[in-house]
């Protein structure tokens, strides 16, 4: 059974504006590589796509090594002679007896529902996205006649001066029928200012075959726009912040200033989740309802279940936070952590490949590391878990209602018993029974006559 429909993305340019080695299209928006948000656009248009064919070039293997998947097929382009040379080389890789979709890896925030009403409007002719621009210049030029029917895409470099003040162009963006494709493809030139083969000449193509040419317009100048330079890359992040940061506030959270939230991924938020300035989160991140977070916070794949609250100036990565916790602030937590419920951790405190039982708390300059804290301990300032022995990392065991005194070392592998209390100051190298007081002896010498060196 054939394919309803192929997606082609061409992603080969170098982006000499870029001023960067890494290739255009793996320049990161909103967390993700540009060629990412166009691949995830293509996959969730429904009917799904039956094959999709990314050509590339600039940047060798590593735009296919980035984007490697079973759905995807990768088609390079040596050298680079233009749009419709492009898609030839995509040719071997779709089925041409169904309709081919061609997008653009550098024109990353095109919306589903935008790309749907050109392939309906399509039909069995060519559909063409286009946009109106106040400023079109540099782009190619929508000519229609006095019907208002497309007769031809004009190029700015070959556009006469009448042409150039049209303000329609065309976005690239063509949806295009699979039965002409190959013979279209074929008859390109390249009598043109730059020597390339453009795949807009199809227009000219389809009207000589008598194939109805439909173009439709974007409703957004935002979701046609493409990067060539760092400057346009900052330009669209904003645009990707600011819908991101609306679509939060129509689910109901509560954003300080929604102008100043960065999300570099997914970020899922329960009822009543209130969020401050200069926040950001990467990955995967959820929030529970009734979930606060303080300025200046970064998440980077963390869950915080309802309830808790996360102070400013927090580095959270990797872990769980239960219901009701109590975070910060200048709290670091790194992958591998899971926090009960009712479980605070605060200032200048690092948690790390550890798990902290319910109503446990380590309020300030200490660090767990590699540990099992069970239920209702109290960490106390200044203690540290001594996790690594220059090759190897141990374990800590601090069993349920311990107390630990300040400044106090737990030197793994080591387990401290339930109920036990840890004296301040206290080194503790071997494992230390349930209940009573541990501490090291010392003496503590007063020298009345002592004088205090001076300069």
């Amino acid at each position: 059974m054939s394919a309803a429909l192929n997606v082609v993305i061409l992603a080969a340019g170098m982006g000499k504006r870029m001023h960067s080695r890494l290739p255009k299209v793996l320049h990161q928006l909103a967390g993700k590589p540009l060629l990412g948000h166009v691949l995830d656009t293509a996959r969730a248009l429904q009917p799904a796509p039956g094959r999709l064919c990314v050509v590339y070039g600039h940047g060798g293997e590593l735009v296919p090594r980035t984007f490697a998947a079973a759905d995807v097929s990768f088609a390079r382009q040596e050298p680079q002679l233009g749009t419709g040379h492009a898609v030839q080389q995509a040719l071997p890789y779709i089925d041409e007896s169904a309709r081919t979709l061609v997008l653009y890896g550098d024109v990353p925030l095109v919306r589903i529902e935008t790309l749907a009403a050109l392939i309906a409007a399509s039909g069995d002719g060519l559909g063409v996205l286009t946009v109106m621009l106040d400023d079109p210049q540099g782009y190619g030029r929508i000519v229609r006649d006095r019907d208002g029917a497309v007769v031809a895409i004009v190029e700015e470099k070959d556009a006469t001066a009448e042409q150039k003040a049209i303000r329609e162009v065309n976005t690239g963006i063509m949806a295009l029928p699979g039965g002409k494709l190959r013979g279209w493809l074929a008859a390109l030139g390249n009598d043109n200012a730059q020597g390339e083969y453009y795949l807009t000449e199809v227009v000219k193509l389809a009207l000589r075959d008598a194939v109805p040419v439909r173009a439709v317009q974007a409703q957004t100048q935002w979701e046609t726009l493409g990067v060539n330079s760092k400057a346009q890359l900052a330009e669209l992040e904003r645009i990707a912040q600011s819908r991101t940061a609306r679509s939060l506030m129509e689910q109901g959270v509560t954003l300080a200033d929604p102008a100043r939230i960065d999300v570099r991924g997914v970020l899922t938020a329960g009822q009543d989740v209130r969020i401050d300035v200069n926040c950001i989160f990467e990955g995967n991140v959820t929030l529970g309802s009734d979930v606060t977070i303080g300025a200046n916070c970064l998440l980077r794949d963390v869950t915080v279940a309802d309830g808790s609250e996360i102070l400013p100036f927090c580095h959270l990565e990797g872990g769980e936070i239960g219901a009701h916790c109590r975070i910060g602030p200048f709290a670091r937590m790194r992958p591998g952590t899971r926090l009960g419920t009712e479980v605070h951790v605060g200032n200048f405190v690092e948690v790390k490949a550890s798990e902290m039982g319910h109503g446990s708390k380590a309020n300030h300059l200490a660090y767990v590391g590699d540990s099992v804290v069970g239920r209702d301990v109290n960490i106390g300032a200044g203690t540290i878990t001594c996790n690594y022995d220059g090759a190897h990392k141990h374990r800590t065991v601090i069993e349920d209602d311990v107390h630990i005194g300040s400044d106090v070392q737990l030197v793994a592998p080591v387990t401290v018993g339930r109920g036990a209390t840890v004296g301040a100051g206290t080194t503790v190298w071997q494992d230390v029974p349930p209940g009573g007081l541990v501490l090291n002896r010392k003496e503590q010498v007063h020298r009345p006559q002592w004088k205090r060196p001076t300069k």
